[in-house]
């Protein structure tokens, strides 16, 4: 069973990964590492499929595995420089737990819902994940895989959704609102849950849920989790960290 301890050493080697590379993005990774870490260690097993649609989180899924046993710590080193698998978005093969590229229009939500539709049609095993960003429900095919999902009624299908509420020109609401967006879902005929997706007795206890429809979850999330200084602010979307800010950083994050 993961760990808090377990999360604040992803944690801190994700923090290291990122100002080694001397890259930004990390404010919408930890947003979303709790509940890659969690889905991985606890519900993921060899016949299930996990997505990332928001692809720019891409260095909180090389940790996971990585604290999975199944991205070597050399490799894990490689991350961002010439030559490397573990580029900024997920690679379209090469890594073993990463089944396509993707990236802010990478339409992972497309991808699993062809993978539940392709296992409910073989009457295979298997649960398919996706960890779509909040910002991408403004893009249209993301709604048409929804209504895909919907009317297959693909019950394998588990899609999270970082609501942390903010992207790369300012928040959610201010660039395009979608209101309430667990509301907004409901009326397609899947299930909905919202949950604090840094609570990780909560996630778990949303995750084992099964139903005969797609679910999805809407997480409660904080850009930044963590790090005083990132938490809610717009520009660790982008920034790198600098030494100072790196320091201050493994300090919040805890005692590895």
């Amino acid at each position: 069973m993961l760990t808090d301890q377990d999360v604040v050493v992803a944690r801190r080697r994700l923090l290291s990964l990122h100002y080694q590379a001397g890259c930004g993005h990390i404010g919408g990774n930890l947003s979303a590492l709790d509940a890659m870490l969690l889905t991985h260690h606890e519900f993921i097993g060899d016949d299930d499929r996990f997505i990332l649609s928001k692809g720019h989180a891409a260095g909180a899924l090389y940790v996971t595995l990585w604290s999975q046993g199944r991205l070597a710590e050399a490799e894990l080193q490689t991350f961002y420089k010439d030559g490397t698998r573990l580029a900024a978005h997920p690679p379209p093969a090469g890594v073993p737990g990463i089944e396509f590229a993707t990236g802010s229009l990478g339409h992972g939500l497309s991808l699993a819902s062809g993978l539940a539709l392709s296992n409910k049609l073989r009457r295979a095993p298997g649960r398919v994940f996706c960890l779509t960003s909040d910002g991408e429900w403004q893009e249209g095919s993301t709604w048409e895989a929804l209504i895909f999902a919907a009317h297959h009624r693909l019950g394998a299908l588990t899609v999270m959704i970082d609501g942390n509420g903010l992207q790369g020109f300012g928040s959610v609401d201010e660039v395009a609102s979608m209101g309430d967006l667990e509301q907004r879902l409901r009326p397609f005929g899947v299930e909905v849950s919202e949950v604090d997706g840094h609570d990780l007795a909560a996630l778990r206890r949303v995750l084992a849920q099964r139903f005969d429809r797609p679910h999805f979850i809407v997480m409660k999330t904080t850009k930044g989790h963590g790090v005083s200084f990132m938490e809610g602010r717009m520009e660790w979307h982008y920034l790198p960290m600098n030494e100072q800010q790196y320091n201050q950083a493994l300090a919040e994050a805890g005692a590895a």
